[in-house]
């Protein structure tokens, strides 16, 4: 399906060259806003009502704050997306694709036409702040920090656990270490904002690495 991109620059979701890029056309039927301003490029996209979907990329906020709400029957042809990046790493191949109540299922089934044609795998989820992955992980990285602070083992050792006893292919303690503190810090600052329960609440690590970032400090 033809779609046209509207980069407005520091996309999170798309750093560095890919397919979804490269395949753009100078029109479409399809809309996708990518970078920091992605929302606010929305209402400069004519012939909107036309348009199959409109993709608009995400950072911590809801889809909402966008397309305005009403009463819970909110949807339109505009959707929300975030390709997952943990903090600094590279990004996944995953795509959260948001929807809201009303949202059209024709307009879910043209946005996933142009995410999957360019490789990418589509999850899609309702309108709330963390979206999947960040409201399922987030309070597992806290309380992998906390532990580490309550000195019940070293960071090693919490890692070496987690990744023996569940599989996983690294441990809390060192990929946020890897892909950024400070990061971390900033995403459950807003979900705790959001949702108010201690979980989401930014671990005293998280807010330690975010200080020293705003100094500068190495």
């Amino acid at each position: 399906m033809p779609y046209q991109l509207i980069d407005t620059g520091s996309s999170r979701s798309f750093p560095a060259a890919h397919a979804l890029l490269d395949g753009a056309s100078a029109s479409g039927d399809v809309v996708v806003l990518i970078g920091a301003d992605a929302g606010s490029a929305l209402n400069d996209v004519t012939d909107r009502a036309s348009r199959a979907a409109i993709l608009v990329e995400l950072g911590t906020e809801s889809l909402g704050v966008h397309t305005g709400e009403s009463r819970g029957t909110e949807g339109s042809n505009v959707l929300g997306f975030a390709r997952f990046r943990l903090g600094d790493g590279d990004p996944s191949d995953l795509v959260e694709l948001v929807r809201q109540p009303n949202t059209p299922d024709s307009a879910i089934a043209a946005a996933k036409a142009v995410l999957e044609g360019a490789g990418l795998k589509v999850a899609v989820c309702g309108d709330f702040a963390g979206r999947i992955i960040d409201r399922l992980v987030r309070p597992y990285y806290n309380a992998s920090l906390r532990r580490l602070d309550e000195q019940l083992a070293t960071a090693d050792d919490l890692d070496l656990t987690l990744k023996l006893g569940l599989g996983y292919p690294e441990g809390p303690i060192g990929l946020l270490e890897r892909t950024g503190l400070a990061h971390h810090h900033d995403v459950t600052a807003a979900l705790f904002e959001t949702i108010g329960t201690p979980d989401y609440a930014p671990a005293r690590r998280a807010v330690v690495a975010k200080r020293r970032a705003e100094k500068g400090a190495k």
